[in-house]
């Protein structure tokens, strides 16, 4: 397991939420609802707005550090009132996979934010994005059989996943 600190953002680390924003929509632009085009658009405010979730009551915003201090992975969750929702889930490529272990522990750290607001955790993925369905079947997600349009064409879908907290 690839040592790495799993920690909350700041307003604070508006640049690091940037830089990493960015890398993940350019590696995989069809896993999250904007463009890059768009994310270069973004001043500052809104950067600092971004850093801020993992300080907020209702989301999270967490991210991996490796040992030299370079960003490498970040998940993020927010309760729309409705339960917990997974979002925003990205890993450097050089860090991906069961041995590196720097998905499953910022997924271990949504979970415990998660826990406490509802008994499901939910997300939505790609229904191209199979490297993150297997990754969520073997946390213990399943499909719930319901699906949306994905917002950056409504050709393509998203399907849900879900897994209960109490276990």
């Amino acid at each position: 397991m690839t040592p790495v600190l799993i920690r909350s953002t700041t307003e604070d680390d508006w640049r690091e939420v940037r830089a990493l924003r960015l890398e993940m929509l350019a590696d995989t632009p069809h896993a999250y609802v904007e463009t890059l085009q768009t994310a270069l658009g973004h001043d500052e405010a809104e950067w600092r707005v971004r850093g801020r979730r993992g300080q907020a009551g209702t989301s999270t915003a967490q991210v991996a550090i490796n040992g030299d201090g370079r960003w490498v992975g970040t998940m993020g969750g927010y309760d729309p009132g409705t339960g917990p929702v997974l979002v925003g889930v990205y890993v450097t490529p050089t860090l991906r996979g069961r041995r590196a272990g720097v998905a499953d522990a910022l997924l271990d750290a949504v979970e415990t934010w998660a826990a406490g607001r509802g008994p499901t955790l939910r997300l939505l993925v790609h229904e191209d994005n199979t490297r993150a369905q297997a990754f969520y079947r073997r946390r213990g997600y399943a499909l719930t059989g319901r699906s949306e349009p994905y917002v950056l064409d409504a050709g393509q879908r998203e399907l849900e996943m879900a897994r209960s907290l109490d276990r």
